[in-house]
Order: C-alpha cells, then sequence, then structure tokens
C-alpha cells in the first residue's frame, strides 16, 4: 500500500487511483459510513500546480462511481501552506500545523453527511481541521475515510 500510494502522489501514477478506489469501495461495503457526499481533502494551490493534480481529488472521483455517491468538488479550499504532516514530529505539531487551513467556501454541503477523502491519515490533524470548515458551513456530518493509516513509534 505504502509503494502504491507513493507512486500515486510523488510519481505522477494517476492509472492506480481506480484500483485503489474499488479497495475503498469495498472497505465501505463491508464498513458502511453514513454519507450523502464524497469530498477530498485539497492541496494548497501551490501544491497543486506542482503535482498538476490532487490524489486525493481522483480517489473520491473513483469511488463516487463506484458507491453511486456525488463529489463535491471545490467547496473545501486550503488557505494555509503548510509543510507535509509527515514531515511533523509529533501529534501537537501536526494539529498547529494545519490548524485554520482549511476554508468551506460554499454552502453545497449544507444539511449533508459528508465523507471526507484522503490518501493517508497520520495523526488525523488534517481530517479534523476540514471537518471543522466542513461543520462551519452546516455539514450536519463528516468522516473521515482513507487508504493507509500511518502508524509512528
Amino acid at each position: 500500500m505504502r509503494k502504491s500510494i507513493h507512486e500515486l502522489k510523488y510519481r505522477n501514477l494517476r492509472a492506480i487511483s481506480p484500483c485503489l478506489a474499488e479497495l475503498l469501495a469495498d472497505y465501505l461495503k463491508n464498513n458502511p459510513l453514513p454519507g450523502e457526499a464524497l469530498v477530498s481533502v485539497p492541496l494548497h494551490p501551490l501544491r497543486l500546480r506542482e503535482r498538476g493534480y490532487n490524489q486525493s481529488g481522483l480517489l473520491a472521483e473513483e469511488l463516487g462511481k463506484r458507491i453511486g455517491l456525488p463529489v463535491i468538488e471545490g467547496c473545501l479550499i486550503r488557505v494555509k501552506q503548510a509543510q507535509p504532516q509527515v514531515r511533523s514530529v509529533d501529534v501537537e505539531e501536526r494539529r498547529s500545523n494545519v490548524a485554520d487551513a482549511f476554508l468551506c467556501r460554499d454552502e453545497r454541503v449544507g444539511g449533508k453527511r459528508i465523507i471526507l477523502i484522503d490518501d493517508v491519515c497520520t495523526s488525523g490533524a488534517t481530517l479534523e481541521s476540514c471537518a471543522k470548515a466542513l461543520k462551519n458551513k452546516g455539514a450536519t456530518s463528516v468522516w473521515g475515510l482513507t487508504l493507509a493509516r500511518e502508524i509512528r513509534n
């Protein structure tokens, strides 16, 4: 899984996103989450320009096709550029790294149960920060779904 995610994120292997989304779909079949729409964790515009695509957006798009949920694109934006969470030393540093880093800029999430899609959960700080922004715009619930969870010793 680590190699697959690395290839998707850093080696431009976008073609792997349908396979990875299928794993997420299989997970949801066995572990349903209450959701009416998918939202992907956004990249900062500078990182998006460097990479050329948002890997979490690709996963959300492919997952939406497989499970029949709409993807609400562009509603969540990253307003604060932060170092990648994997480089942070501890949970507190990760939380402060992404505090107020996200903004939900429209009402499309209002009254909806959202499933938030990301590739990796390191400490949960990014998902928490995104969930806060979505709830501030009226999302009734936010569940996080990731391909992997990084465990640090």
